[in-house]
């Protein structure tokens, strides 16, 4: 998804599959697959460690086919990489959206509704994009509906939802899915070459 120009069309996930099998023998080149950040982005992980960041918003028709392999790559990634989300907020249209991630992030509920409300939105067809609407599904999963409220509209949640528009900021986003690796390399999405380029990214930043 575009930051002005949202796409409506699905991309299948079985096509991104096959993609990223026949991407396995390419090496990517910066400036064709992916950008080196003239000015790398400070990361918050432990030395030693290699942070990976994903991001996306739940009304992209994109993210939604992307979060499955993005899941089953995380899976296979070693103790060495820190994989994490920023849902991004182009506009004030996503901060509901945005707040609805961090929410279920300070709740510990990011297992059990991320996906469901991915497939809510895409395949469902729920328009979820206000407060309200958005307090009343987390309620439908079993979720207390005042302590969600609650906690949606908390400064913690706001405080975490700033840092992710300057964390978009600094690396410069303008579509969705992203993936950035170790401060350094940013990696378009909408595409199956994607973990493919991070894969090779990561080998790189190991080797030093």
């Amino acid at each position: 998804m575009q930051r002005r120009l949202f796409s409506q069309s699905l991309v299948s996930a079985a096509v991104l599959g096959s993609g990223l099998a026949n991407a396995q023998a390419q090496v990517f080149t910066p400036g064709k697959h992916y950008r080196v950040l003239k000015d790398p982005v400070l990361t918050d992980v432990p030395t030693g460690k290699i942070e990976v960041l994903e991001f996306f918003s739940y009304g992209c028709p994109h993210c939604f086919n992307f979060e499955p392999p993005m899941e089953k790559w995380k899976a296979e990634q070693k103790d060495d990489i820190v994989v994490r989300r920023v849902h991004v907020a182009f506009n004030a249209r996503f901060v509901p959206l945005q707040q609805l991630y961090y929410s279920l992030e300070a709740m510990d509920l990011v297992e059990k509704l991320h996906y469901k409300f991915f497939q809510a939105w895409h395949t469902e067809k729920k328009r979820l994009g206000d407060a309200n609407s958005i307090a009343d599904w987390v309620a439908s999963q079993g979720v207390d509906r005042a302590k969600f409220v609650a906690v949606y509209n908390s400064f913690g949640v706001a405080g975490k939802a700033k840092r992710a528009v300057q964390v978009q900021d600094a690396y410069q986003v303008e579509g969705t899915p992203a993936v950035t690796v170790a401060g350094r390399f940013y990696i378009p999405g909408q595409g199956p070459r994607t973990l493919q380029v991070a894969s090779q990214l990561i080998d790189e930043v190991r080797k030093g």
